[in-house]
C-alpha cells in the first residue's frame, strides 16, 4: 500500500517535464490515482531490472546446454522479455516484469531436450503451442476466473510464500545460506568476502528502508556494487557493447513435430507449470502492491495476456516460456505502482541486446540484499490469513511452506489449492468450494497421479 512518504511526494517528478508530456503520461498511466510519480516509477523500473538482469546471461547459458546457439538465445531472451513487459505495462498498467522463467528453462533444457532427447527446435514448438493455449484461455477469460476465484487464504499464503522464496534466493545468492550434506542448509562463512559485501548491503538497505529513504533498495544495490569494486570483488567488463546475432534461433521452431501425440503431454506440462507459476506471482505481487480489490484483480485478463504474447513471441524468437517475475516485487517496494516503470524495464532489456556485458556487471551479492528485504515486506500479507479457522490456515501454511522448500511458486500454490479443496470437503464445508476450484483440484490430482506413475 502507498506510504505517507509516497503521498507526500505525489506530484514531484513532473516539474522538469513539459505540461503536454505530463498530461499524456498521467492520462495513460493514471499516476495521481495510483499515488505515484514519474520519479518513483522510473526508480521502481530500474530496481526491478537490476534484480532480474541476471536472466540476460543465465537463460541463454541454460538453453545453450540444450544445444541452442548462445547469441540467438540471448537475443530472444531480451526481445521476448521486453515485448511481454511492454504488454503488461501499456495494456494492463501494472509494474510487473516478465522474462523466460527459470524453472521452465531448466525443464526445457534438462528434462525435455537432454533428458528425453527431443530436438530443441521441436521443444520450441511445444512452447509455442502452450503459448497458444494460454492465449485461448485468456481470451475466453478462463485464466481471469482462476485468479479471481482463488481463495483469500491462498492469495495471502502465496504472497508470503513468494516472500520466503525470494528471500531464500537472496540468502543463497549472498552465500549467507549454503548447502550441507547432513542438514541440507547451513549458515555461510563470514570469512567469504562476498558474504561480507552482501551483509554490508543488507544492513545498509534495511536502514534506508526503515528511514523511508526514496529509492532505498536501488541505492543499496548500487552501494553494494561499489563496495565490491573497491574490494576487488567485482570489475567493470572489458567490453561494454556486443552486436546481436539472432539468426541461430529465429523462427527455428518445429510446430509440426510438436503436434505428435507423444509430445502433447509436454504441452500440458509447460501449460500447468506456467499457469500456476504466473498466477501465483501475479497474485503475490498484486497483494503486496495493494492492487487486489475485494479479492479480485482488476484488468486480470489484460495482465495475463502479457505472458501469453511473450511465450508465443519467445518461441518464435528462440527461448523457453515467458512468465511474470517475482523480482517485480523489488520495484513495487521501491515505489512503482503503474506500467510506466515497465517502459524502463523494456528499454533496458532492449539495450541489453547490445550491452549484455554491462547488464551482467551487477553481481549476485549486490542484488541479494534487495531480494531478502522485499521478501520480508511480502510476508506482511500472512497476517490477514484467518489462522483461527484451520480449513483456511492449513492451505495457507502449506502454500507458505512449500513454495520456498520446493523452489517453485507453481508447486506451492498447487499443493495449497488441493489442500484447500480436500480439507473443506472433508470438514463438511463443500459450499465454500467454487466449481472452478473443484475442477482445478481434479486436474491437479490427475497431474500428480500421472507424475507418480511416469
Amino acid at each position: 500500500m502507498p506510504t505517507e512518504l509516497q503521498h507526500e511526494h505525489a506530484g514531484r517528478g513532473f516539474e522538469a517535464m513539459p505540461s503536454g508530456a505530463v498530461s499524456r503520461i498521467e492520462r495513460l498511466f493514471k499516476l495521481e490515482g495510483n499515488h505515484t510519480t514519474v520519479r518513483r516509477e522510473l526508480l521502481g523500473g530500474l530496481t526491478t531490472f537490476l534484480t532480474m538482469a541476471y536472466i540476460v546471461v543465465v537463460n541463454p547459458r541454460i538453453l545453450a546446454e540444450a544445444g541452442m546457439p548462445l547469441d540467438g538465445a540471448l537475443f530472444a531472451t531480451c526481445v521476448a522479455s521486453a515485448a511481454a513487459t511492454l504488454v503488461m505495462g501499456l495494456w494492463a498498467n501494472y509494474p510487473i516484469a516478465l522474462a523466460p522463467g527459470m524453472s521452465l528453462n531448466a525443464y526445457f533444457a534438462y528434462s525435455v531436450v537432454i533428458g528425453r532427447g527431443i530436438p530443441w527446435t521441436t521443444a520450441l514448438g511445444v512452447v509455442f503451442l502452450s503459448g497458444v493455449l494460454f492465449l485461448f484461455l485468456t481470451l475466453t477469460r478462463v485464466r481471469e476466473q482462476i485468479v479471481n476465484n482463488l481463495p483469500d487464504c491462498l492469495k495471502y499464503g502465496t504472497a508470503g510464500g513468494i516472500g520466503l522464496f525470494i528471500a531464500f534466493v537472496g540468502l543463497r545468492s549472498a552465500n549467507l545460506v549454503v548447502g550441507h550434506a547432513s542438514t541440507l542448509v547451513r549458515l555461510g562463512s563470514f570469512s567469504d568476502p562476498r558474504v561480507q559485501a552482501a551483509s554490508f548491503g543488507l544492513i545498509l538497505s534495511a536502514v534506508l528502508v526503515a528511514r523511508r529513504v526514496t529509492g532505498a533498495i536501488l541505492l543499496g544495490i548500487l552501494a553494494t556494487t561499489a563496495y565490491g569494486i573497491l574490494r576487488g570483488l567485482t570489475h567493470w567488463p572489458q567490453q561494454w557493447f556486443s552486436l546481436p546475432h539472432p539468426s541461430g534461433t529465429l523462427l527455428k521452431l518445429d510446430v509440426a513435430g510438436a503436434t505428435r501425440f507423444g509430445l502433447l503431454e509436454l504441452v500440458f506440462a509447460f501449460f500447468f507449470v506456467d499457469l500456476f507459476d504466473n498466477v501465483g506471482t501475479l497474485v503475490g505481487v498484486a497483494e503486496q502492491a495493494g492492487f487486489m480489490h475485494d479479492g479480485r484483480l482488476p484488468r486480470a485478463s489484460r495482465a495475463l495476456m502479457a505472458d501469453a504474447a511473450g511465450t508465443i513471441l519467445g518461441a518464435l524468437m528462440g527461448t523457453s516460456t515467458v512468465t511474470s517475475y517475482i523480482e517485480s516485487a523489488a520495484g513495487v517496494a521501491a515505489g512503482a505502482r503503474t506500467g510506466l516503470g515497465n517502459l524502463v524495464i523494456a528499454a533496458l532489456f532492449l539495450l541489453a541486446v547490445f550491452c549484455s556485458p554491462l547488464a551482467a556487471a551487477i553481481p549476485a551479492y549486490a542484488t541479494a540484499p534487495a531480494l531478502i528485504l522485499v521478501g520480508s515486506l511480502m510476508c506482511e500479507s500472512v497476517s490477514r490469513v484467518r489462522w483461527d479457522d484451520f480449513s483456511e490456515a492449513f492451505p495457507a501454511f502449506l502454500t507458505l511452506l512449500a513454495t520456498p522448500l520446493t523452489f517453485s511458486v507453481a508447486t506451492g500454490l498447487s499443493l495449497g489449492l488441493m489442500a484447500y479443496t480436500l480439507v473443506k470437503l472433508g470438514s463438511g464445508r463443500k459450499r465454500e468450494i467454487s466449481p472452478l476450484i473443484a475442477v482445478l483440484t481434479m486436474l491437479l490430482l490427475l497431474r500428480y497421479a500421472y507424475l507418480a506413475i511416469e
